[in-house]
């Protein structure tokens, strides 16, 4: 557990000084190597025979979406469609086995939307006029409610959630980790006034529904894993394992506020 501490307190203090000052292209180039180490890691999962030459040709892919879903959405979808035909079409032409072809296909393509286009609205969010105080929400509420389940889960966990998926993850743990992360909530809205133009009420219940999406998120990265075969997915990040494992909940957790957001004047009070 200290490791896996110290490894957390040592990424925000990396991560937290480049939100604050950096600005959204601060946010930006912080997220890109993020964005290649975290689809690195799921394409040695997904497709661990593939070539190191293709590999970095993948993770060039995975740029140029991230990058068109941000700096320039009218070419998104031509840009995703001619990525994803290709590269659901070269292993046809590149595997003797058309098993393995079909398999490394449907991962490669799935990839290409999986971990860039749900980074995405990370970048977007900073990118707000209030876009420091949405992007440090985003992160209390999701690695408050991370951290939450995690010591709630080790002290009181004793029913599973979801054992064919993710064994170790208990209800107790996900109750303690939805508490955690509306409280945090509370706590950033009293003291520092940020109302993200939203009621007390809609923060709250905010809180609370992007503590289950980045539940959501870590349980579908563990089916993932689980498929694959690995216990991480990654090394990288000493007790946390890799960026992967790392990010799961924040691919949910991001796209998820980036829809409110699209709805504030709806529900501003």
């Amino acid at each position: 557990m200290g490791t896996r501490l110290l490894a957390g307190l040592a990424g925000l203090a990396v991560v937290v000084p480049i939100l604050v000052w950096g600005g959204p292209t601060g946010v930006w180039w912080l997220m890109l190597p993020f964005l290649l180490v975290a689809l690195d890691e799921y394409v040695r999962m997904a497709a661990p025979e593939l070539p190191l030459l293709e590999r970095i040709v993948y993770l060039l892919a995975g740029l140029a979406v991230v990058t068109a879903a941000v700096h320039a959405t009218a070419y998104l979808p031509t840009v995703l469609a001619l990525l994803f035909m290709a590269f659901i079409t070269l292993p046809m032409f590149a595997r003797e086995n058309v098993e393995v072809a079909a398999r490394q296909a449907q991962r490669l393509g799935f990839g290409l939307v999986y971990v860039p286009i749900l980074m995405a609205p990370l970048a977007l969010i900073r990118m707000e006029e209030d876009g420091l105080a949405l992007i440090l929400f985003l992160l209390a509420s999701t690695w408050l409610g991370d951290t939450g389940a995690y010591f709630a889960g080790r002290a009181f966990g004793k029913t599973p959630l979801f054992p064919r998926v993710s064994p170790k993850k208990t209800r107790e743990g996900v109750l303690g980790g939805l508490l955690l992360a509306v409280t945090g909530a509370a706590i950033f809205k009293g003291a520092f006034g940020v109302g993200l133009g939203l009621s007390w009420p809609v923060v709250l219940v905010l809180a609370a529904v992007l503590d289950v999406a980045g539940v959501v998120g870590d349980l579908v990265e563990s089916m993932f894993k689980r498929a694959f075969g690995v216990k991480d997915s990654g090394t990288i990040m000493p007790g946390h394992g890799g960026i992967l494992d790392r990010i799961d909940s924040l691919l949910f957790t991001g796209p998820l506020l980036w829809a409110v957001l699209q709805m504030r004047p709806l529900l501003a009070p």
